[in-house]
């Protein structure tokens, strides 16, 4: 088992960061699938995802400087190493608010677990969820966030509210001592600079897909 590291370094570049998850799971079915596999190079990890094996040796360089010449990286390790660097070891709650499709669908989502994350409870101004148990979550009103939000129990707050509703809702979960906002409402929310906002932007992922498929085509 490896030490545990310090937090990610403010240096490593945002591009390598968001690699760290690729390899991650790559790791993972890499050991299901062959049972009994110790070591791995880069080499074969950069063969498998289609990168380059330069790119990937200094990715994991940032996390795990183990890897030997020809025998590569101690497999559970690197995997423990990319977990604790990711903060997956960790576990971290989160409370959701927006339980439409989408939120409903977050909340039905058994993998979040893997990566550290606990749903806790969910919030609706619908009164045809509100009271109920969704996807196993149950389902409170929005008005009772401060009620159910409090002492720093609540990491990370999760907005799938409708849009014109999310700014208010981000205002409420920073109030509660909320740090982190993950946001899905297609809004650009404003919020203290020590507060950290990651925006899921569906439509700009959308409009890459139609432009590339256009330009292929």
């Amino acid at each position: 088992m490896s030490v545990a590291k310090s937090p990610i370094p403010v240096s490593m570049p945002q591009p390598v960061l968001k690699r760290l998850p690729r390899y991650l799971n790559y790791l993972k079915v890499k050991r299901a699938h062959e049972e009994g596999l110790a070591r791995i190079s880069s080499t074969v990890i950069a063969a498998d995802l289609g990168l380059n094996p330069v790119q990937v040796r200094k990715d994991l360089a940032f996390i795990n400087n183990s890897g030997k010449p020809r025998t590569g990286f101690d497999l559970e390790a690197l995997i423990d190493d990319i977990e604790q660097y990711l903060g997956y070891s960790q576990a971290k709650n989160a409370a959701l608010v927006g339980v439409g499709h989408l939120g409903q669908a977050l909340l039905a989502y058994v993998g979040f677990a893997e990566y550290g994350l606990n749903i806790l409870a969910a919030f609706d101004v619908d009164p045809t969820v509100v009271g109920k148990m969704v996807r196993g979550k149950r389902v409170y009103h929005t008005d009772d966030l401060r009620a159910h939000i409090k002492g720093g129990d609540v990491q990370i707050g999760i907005i799938t509210a409708p849009a014109a509703y999310a700014q208010d809702v981000c205002n409420q979960l920073i109030e509660c001592g909320v740090g982190a906002i993950w946001n899905f409402a297609p809004v650009h929310l404003e919020a203290p600079e020590q507060v950290i906002v990651q925006n899921e932007d569906i439509a700009a992922s959308l409009a890459f897909l139609s432009n590339e498929l256009q330009r292929r085509g």
